[in-house]
């Protein structure tokens, strides 16, 4: 099989990152966003996710973390959808519960074609740290719309917001893990009756 690898950048008045990621990795990530929340859950993506992410970004932090977590987000599902090339032979949905302590939280991704996003989370504060938990769905918007994914996520139950975004990442992780996954079924096969993803 040829390698599943993609780097990409981009450059605006608001942000410089350079993204590189392999979906067949070892779950290592070299992260430098200047936002440690951010870089603590994108951890949880590679380590779950089992792909290797590297990832530097400058962004406008004085005016606040928006543009910067959006777009990592964009430049993550761009990289995804290269890496991916046709969906040839992949599993195409995924799907993963993870709990933390008395969190729980629930992923569904579908390599569909069609972006969407549907995003039912909750949570009891508005910051974690410095972090804005709003940013989360922003981060989610920006990978879906350029990966052209379909994404539910929903919060089942949980009361700490840290726990709450944690499983909403790691599931992420595991629910795209299981969706790029080669399926030996499917060798020379797009998973679509369409036969075009």
């Amino acid at each position: 099989m040829s390698a599943r690898t993609a780097t990409v950048s981009r450059a605006t008045l608001e942000t410089r990152i350079q993204l590189s990621l392999d979906l067949d990795g070892t779950g290592t990530s070299r992260l430098a966003t200047a936002i440690p929340f951010l870089d603590h859950m994108l951890d949880q993506i590679a380590r779950h996710g089992m792909i290797d992410l590297d990832i530097q970004a400058e962004g406008d932090l004085p005016v606040d973390a928006h543009h910067t977590v959006e777009d990592i987000g964009i430049t993550l599902g761009q990289a995804v959808r290269q890496a991916l090339g046709d969906k040839t032979g992949i599993r195409r949905y995924g799907h993963a519960y993870v709990p933390l302590d008395e969190a729980l939280s629930r992923v569904v991704i579908d390599f569909s074609g069609r972006p969407g996003l549907e995003y039912q989370v909750e949570y009891p504060r508005a910051r974690i740290g410095e972090f804005d938990v709003d940013l989360i769905r922003e981060f989610f918007q920006g990978l879906v719309n350029h990966a052209q994914a379909t994404l539910h996520i929903d919060n089942l139950r949980g009361r700490n917001a840290h726990h709450i975004a944690e499983t909403v990442f790691k599931a992420f992780g595991r629910a795209l893990r299981m969706a790029v996954e080669p399926d030996p079924r499917m060798q020379g096969i797009t998973p679509s009756t369409k036969g075009s993803l």
